[in-house]
């Protein structure tokens, strides 16, 4: 431990990691420099500077990263209409790549020998936060205080503020009885009654949004301008990233959009229920996949949603910053330089209907789609030797004696 002088944390301000700053400096004998991200969780992050400060912190980091979250983060997962077992949009796990980034560029800044976090060794973020952090400076090293110590409980780390005169703040009022992570992009819940996959969530426990059947009777239509695969405005207005993701997550969830209620397999072996709330993604997600319809080919459409799984799994065990993601997103995003144009939405009670899209760079040719006479476009005869030609092998087989009945 003699070897560890400056240790860079990632500090919510919070009960945990304010344990561990005392925890690092005695533990390690070392000075801590604190990081504090502000990535849209809803909460005032500026409070931890005073706690940090009262707990002998000198180098107290707090940065907006907002929109670099939402510009090089969510939206270039977006563009690949990525998905987690069908199911889960990735709010957390897109979260930990900025943050290991972070804390890497703050230790080369400070000259700092380590980094260190609160996530548990049980969970996913401990994987994602040191994977990324390994790629992005091999020698650094890692401190996981929920790793080496014996303060396991909420009982011992509050026994442990008390002895060292760690100041809590107890907060007044009605306590969440989950685990919850928020950022621009989601908000979820774990622990608690969650822990039995059969108990469904008390209607109080949602933040975001409104239950469905809550949500007014009259639908809300958006209109989304896309250039190369990105939400540039709604209804006409310019929008940065940040914005496109905040004013969509104030409009869906008041249309009870963006629940999802999920038992997911964590990259470290267990299954684990979860909450979360993604109003904006829910809307982004289909909005997508339309303007995609009209532009892009068949087969390149076809080759990113067989690519898309292994995407989706590379973001959330951890490996954002590996030479495998870099080169899938380098082919997702050349997918999108004709991905331009308009989608309209209609949100009503918990749904989000695509009615509509427009495309001055469309494959889509009304002249050969039609049902009607197509005036020499399409000559359907030729059919008649594509559907032979593609059953030739099917013949083959069955004339050996191969048949399928």
């Amino acid at each position: 431990m003699s070897d560890i002088k400056k240790v860079v944390l990632a500090y919510s301000g919070g009960l945990d990691t304010s344990v561990i700053v005392r925890w690092l400096q005695e533990t390690y004998q070392c000075e801590v420099v604190t990081f504090t991200a502000d990535i849209g969780q809803g909460e005032e992050v500026e409070p931890a500077r005073a706690k940090a400060e009262a707990m002998g912190v000198k180098e107290i980091y707090i940065d907006d990263l907002r929109e670099e979250f939402a510009r090089d983060f969510v939206f270039p997962m977006f563009r690949a209409n990525t998905i987690y077992e069908g199911e889960y949009l990735l709010g957390t796990s897109i979260a930990r790549p900025l943050i290991a980034k972070r804390l890497i560029e703050i230790a080369n800044e400070t000259g700092a020998d380590a980094i260190s976090h609160g996530a548990t060794g049980k969970g996913n973020d401990q994987v994602r936060f040191e994977l990324g952090a390994y790629a992005l400076k091999p020698g650094i090293k890692v401190i996981a205080p929920w790793r080496e110590w014996d303060l396991l409980s909420r009982d011992k780390l509050m026994t442990y503020c008390e002895t060292h005169n760690i100041p809590v703040e107890m907060k007044r009022g009605k306590k969440s009885p989950y685990s919850m992570d928020a950022n621009l992009l989601h908000i979820s819940y774990e622990g608690g009654n969650l822990e039995d996959p059969w108990w469904e969530p008390e209607e109080d426990m949602w933040r975001w949004s409104v239950a469905p059947e809550a949500a007014p009777d009259n639908p809300t239509y958006l209109e989304f301008t896309y250039q190369r695969g990105d939400i540039v405005a709604i209804d006409d207005q310019a929008m940065t990233p940040a914005q496109v993701i905040e004013y969509l997550n104030k409009v869906a969830g008041d249309n009870g959009i963006g629940r999802l209620d999920i038992v997911e397999n964590r990259y470290v072996g267990m299954k684990s229920r979860g909450c979360y709330e993604t109003p904006a993604g829910t809307v982004m997600l289909p909005a997508h996949r339309a303007i995609e319809s009209l532009a892009l080919d068949r087969e390149v459409a076809h080759l990113k949603d067989s690519l898309m799984p292994r995407y989706a799994e590379l973001i959330y065990n951890g490996y954002w910053w590996s030479p495998e993601r870099k080169l899938l997103q380098g082919l997702i995003d050349e997918s999108q330089e004709f991905v331009n144009g308009r989608v309209r939405v209609k949100l009503y009670k918990g749904n989000v209907t695509v009615v509509g899209r427009q495309s001055d760079d469309s494959l889509f040719d009304e002249k050969i789609a039609t049902f009607d006479d197509d005036a020499g476009a399409y000559d359907q005869k030729d059919a008649e030797g594509f559907i032979k030609l593609n059953a030739l092998r099917m013949r083959i087989a069955a004339n050996k004696g191969r048949k399928l009945l």
